[in-house]
């Protein structure tokens, strides 16, 4: 049972912290320390779960995907020895929202876990997000932050810690692909119809969100540094190594040329993202379309990042 009295306290300096972030697509674990105030991580896993998946056309997710994710947990568990469990959290976003089953997996992984998941809301995964990015790359800016993931996308207006507006849209690179990628083909036809959709769902927000506006974009996650890395490596990207329209639009060519998930051998592009990258960039391009974004920078700190400050 949580500890409240300690769980509540402020960390000392040099105390360990940990956070796990089961996603639509990866799972991650995250050891950091204090120190003098400042959050800096000691180690971290990734895996590429793609827990989204495994969830069928009535939401239900498959024993294999939640085998998957069991496996995954166990190890991250063992890597978590030396930090109390009051100062770990582990939060659970859309893939197990959307999930009509979600407690039969929640309740084999509580039984492995130190602590249990909490599944959360939208806006508050945008909230961590934020808070995540707005630590590993400080500014004063008024900024939108964009991430996109393998369920969902969150897009946040922000302006130094604080979040000003905050919106989870039902697109992201795992559940585009099973929609328009499935055979694994790279198609014009695929990316117009992933783009149609995806310029939909962002036109729920556009009117707000231009109305609120920013001053610069910034992203974070896989797809969002995967697009990054293969720009930089095109010569794609504008001189401060920033994510361009232009850059995106090449992109999407490219891959249609290659034509095969299979067949893409970009700098930047790793295995286990192969299957689902031109889903991703077709998600970055309605948004940079809808929204009217010309560059997007990078940040490293992410949603992991965002549970432990917060």
């Amino acid at each position: 049972m949580l500890n409240i009295s300690v769980a509540n306290q402020p960390l000392a300096d040099n105390e360990l912290m940990a956070a796990i972030d089961i996603g639509s697509n990866s799972f991650h674990l995250a050891i950091a320390r204090l120190d003098h105030g400042e959050v800096r991580k000691v180690t971290s896993m990734s895996e590429k779960v793609q827990l989204a998946a495994g969830l069928d056309e009535n939401n239900i997710l498959n024993a294999a995907a939640e085998r998957r994710g069991l496996e995954c947990l166990s190890r991250f568990v063992a890597r978590l020895d030396s930090v109390p469990p009051e100062r770990i959290r582990i939060v659970a976003t859309n893939a197990l929202r959307q999930a009509k089953n979600a407690e039969d997996f929640i309740k084999r992984a509580n039984a492995i876990l130190p602590k249990p998941i909490e599944i959360i809301a939208g806006r508050e995964e945008a909230r961590l997000i934020h808070l995540g990015v707005s630590h590993t790359n400080a500014s004063s800016d008024k900024r939108l932050v964009m991430d996109i993931g393998g369920g969902s996308t969150e897009f946040i207006i922000g302006k130094g810690f604080e979040p000003l507006l905050t919106e989870s849209l039902q697109m992201g690179c795992v559940a585009f692909t099973k929609k328009f990628f499935a055979d694994g083909q790279i198609t014009e036809k695929a990316f117009a119809n992933a783009i149609a959709a995806a310029r939909k769902e962002m036109l729920a927000i556009n009117g707000q969100y231009q109305k609120t506006g920013w001053n610069s974009v910034i992203g974070s996650s896989g797809t969002i540094k995967a697009v990054r890395n293969v720009l930089v490596s095109k010569g794609w990207s504008d001189e401060q190594e920033r994510i361009t329209y232009k850059g995106v639009k090449k992109l999407e060519d490219l891959l249609i040329t290659i034509g095969d998930v299979n067949d893409i051998e970009l700098e930047g592009v790793k295995e286990h993202r192969k299957a689902v990258f031109p889903a991703g960039v077709a998600v970055l391009r309605a948004a940079m379309k809808v929204l009217g974004i010309d560059t997007i920078a990078y940040s490293d700190g992410a949603l992991r990042e965002g549970v432990m400050y917060d």
